[in-house]
Parts: C-alpha cells; sequence; structure tokens
C-alpha cells in the first residue's frame, strides 16, 4: 500500500512540475521541485548515503587528527578518538554530523535553479557537494581541538554551539555564491544587465 502511495505522489509532483512550468509558475516550479526532490531523496538515497558521507567526513577530519596528533580516525566505522586533558572521549559521525542533509537540501535547490545551464549546475553540484563535506570535517575538527585541549566538559559547548555556528557561517557564503551572487549578476533590467562592461 505505501509503494502505490509513493508511485502516486511521484506522479502528481511530476504533473505539477509539468503544469507550473508550462504555466510559467517559475517560483512554485522551483519551491514544489526543490522541496519534492529533498523528500524523494530522504525517502531514497539517505540511508544509502549517510554511512559512506559519515566515514569521508571521519576521514578528511581524522586526517588532520593523525598530522597533528591530537585525536585519531578511525574511518571504517565513521568514529574519532580524542585524548584530552580530563581524559578520553569517542566521537561516532552519525546521521546528523555526516552532512547529508544540508547536501541533500543544497542538491535540491541547485537542481531547479534555473539560472545555471544544465552543465554548470552539474559542476556548481559537484563542488558544492565537496563543499559542504570539506565545511563538515572542518567542524568536526573544531570539536575534536576543543574537547582536546580543555576536556570532554566542553562537548556540548564546541558540538551545538561553536561547531554548528562553523558550519552553518561556511553555509551561507557557499549560498551567497552558488544561489544569490549568480541571480544578481545575470539580472537583466531593460538594456542594462549587469556584468556589462
Amino acid at each position: 500500500m505505501i509503494y502505490i502511495l509513493a508511485i502516486v505522489l511521484l506522479v502528481l509532483w511530476i504533473y505539477i512540475l509539468f503544469v507550473t512550468n508550462r504555466a510559467k509558475l517559475n517560483f512554485w516550479n522551483y519551491i514544489i521541485g526543490a522541496g519534492g526532490l529533498f523528500i524523494i531523496m530522504m525517502f531514497t538515497i539517505r540511508s544509502v548515503l549517510t554511512e559512506p558521507l559519515a566515514r569521508g567526513v571521519a576521514a578528511i577530519a581524522g586526517l588532520f587528527g593523525s598530522l597533528t596528533g591530537t585525536f585519531s580516525p578511525y574511518f571504517r566505522y565513521g568514529i574519532l578518538f580524542v585524548d584530552s586533558v580530563a581524559g578520553s572521549i569517542t566521537l561516532q559521525i552519525d546521521f546528523e554530523c555526516s552532512g547529508i542533509v544540508e547536501i541533500m537540501a543544497f542538491l535540491s535547490l541547485l537542481v531547479f535553479f534555473r539560472v545555471y545551464s544544465k552543465a554548470e549546475r552539474i559542476i556548481v553540484g559537484i563542488i558544492g557537494v565537496m563543499y559542504i563535506m570539506l565545511a563538515n570535517a572542518l567542524r568536526i575538527i573544531i570539536i575534536c581541538e576543543m574537547i582536546h585541549f580543555m576536556g570532554s566538559d566542553v562537548y556540548y559547548m564546541a558540538h551545538t554551539i561553536i561547531g554548528r555556528l562553523v558550519f552553518y557561517t561556511l553555509s551561507v557564503f557557499l549560498y551567497f555564491y552558488v544561489f544569490t551572487k549568480p541571480q544578481i549578476v545575470r539580472m537583466k533590467i531593460g538594456k542594462f544587465k549587469y556584468g556589462d562592461h
């Protein structure tokens, strides 16, 4: 029964996209398209990609930890072992820390962002996914370094406040350069166009 409902909703989503595209309702096409694609990815590829992404983030962050000797990676398991002044702690890179939700949201928005050509969207998508992974790895590195130097008591502050603040600040830069700036630069008003010299 659930598969039939999923197929009906998928067909309805495609139909609504077709109608909004033909009617040139660009805003609704974008919102319904990006939102629907995000939901589809949550139900289809999230479970498949979470573990590889968690391992990838653990490997990237773990490389820094290995070079500095401040924490040890066990990327096959998505685990980082942090030795601190007040004892040791093990951090597991799980669903929340993998960056899968942020990557799916970014790709969903990008697929329906018509400012770019299809080829540009593919290139920007690849670069954006790599950027999100690196930003997430930097967040994990900051958390591990804070724990290493200040002890496991700072875990909540490092993870919930500082780490997220860094990650979301970097995400704002990504969204500005991918979505806001190109739209402004390619905007045309009458005979005037930004970027013309």
